[in-house]
């Protein structure tokens, strides 16, 4: 077994490169700093310190032996905190950005019931489809749909969305119903932000160009023009599967349906992540599945 006698006072010596310094930093005699540190060598059987009048220095067998006590250290402190964040209750402040449909629609309702279980939590939730820089604004958590980019940002998969192509019967009754991607080119595709769609033929990705005569980056806007006949749209379900649900909008093309997009959380990388971060995104991910 593992003998601990000593590895604290030698890694408080070796980083202060005093005996007196290590002695304050651990709250004992610089005597008992001393003797631990000799009795540690004897047991080494190896000289761990050069020792003058006027300094300390590490040996290099000394500076290999800390370089593992230092990891052993670390570890056992990362482990007291871990049990640490599992007993304490999220508080404090909590700064979330997420895009505004998807926020207004469906994760500030899971939020505001989020904070009405822990009220010592302060939580900005700021909804934007601008993607922001989470270290340099200061934020907690994003919540991020579609293919993530950003690899540099922790990232956990809390559910699935579903991008729909659909029209309504007042539309597919005057133009006709398109049966293959290349017939799109005939009819009036509602825009978004983006000139393509994207589906899937034969297990590969593949983006089709589209036209139409409005464009718009509200999904709700081209919902509405959609159910008013103006052409047909892709979009999440989030935007229309209630009324694919209720038959005023007709799902097309499904059997060219590109696998599910990710909702996503992302945060800053930390191996310490807090309570209040790891409890919500737990609580996210149990409610989107």
């Amino acid at each position: 077994m593992f003998n601990w006698e000593g590895v604290s006072e030698f890694v408080a010596v070796t980083e202060t490169e005093s005996f007196t310094a290590a002695s304050k930093r651990l709250g004992i005699s610089t005597a008992q700093v001393s003797r631990q540190i000799s009795a540690l060598e004897k047991r080494l059987s190896a000289k761990l310190f050069y020792r003058t009048t006027r300094k300390v220095s590490v040996t290099d067998v000394g500076r290999v032996y800390y370089q593992h006590c230092r990891q052993v250290l670390d570890g056992l402190d990362e482990a007291e905190r871990a049990i640490s964040n599992l007993q304490s209750s999220p508080q404090g402040k909590l700064k979330i950005t997420a895009p505004i449909t998807y926020g207004e629609g469906t994760l500030a309702p899971l939020i505001n019931d989020f904070t009405l279980q822990y009220p010592e939590l302060e939580v900005n939730l700021q909804l934007s489809n601008q993607k922001v820089d989470l270290i340099d604004e200061g934020y907690d958590l994003a919540i991020r749909l579609g293919q993530l980019e950003d690899s540099s940002m922790m990232a956990k998969r809390l559910g699935s969305r579903t991008q729909y192509v659909c029209a309504s019967e007042k539309y597919l009754s005057t133009h006709g119903v398109p049966y293959s991607l290349s017939e799109l080119n005939h009819h009036n595709c509602l825009q978004g932000t983006l000139d393509y769609w994207r589906f899937q033929e034969n297990g590969k990705h593949r983006n089709i160009r589209i036209k139409g005569n409005l464009r718009c980056n509200s999904g709700h806007a081209l919902t509405d023009a959609a159910l008013k006949g103006l052409g047909i749209v892709q979009l999440p379900d989030y935007y229309v599967q209630e009324y694919i649900d209720n038959q005023q909008l007709i799902p097309l093309l499904t059997q060219f349906t590109e696998s599910d997009d990710g909702i996503w959380a992302l945060y800053p990388h930390n191996r310490h992540l807090s309570p209040k971060v790891r409890m919500l995104v737990d609580y996210l991910s149990e409610q989107l599945n």
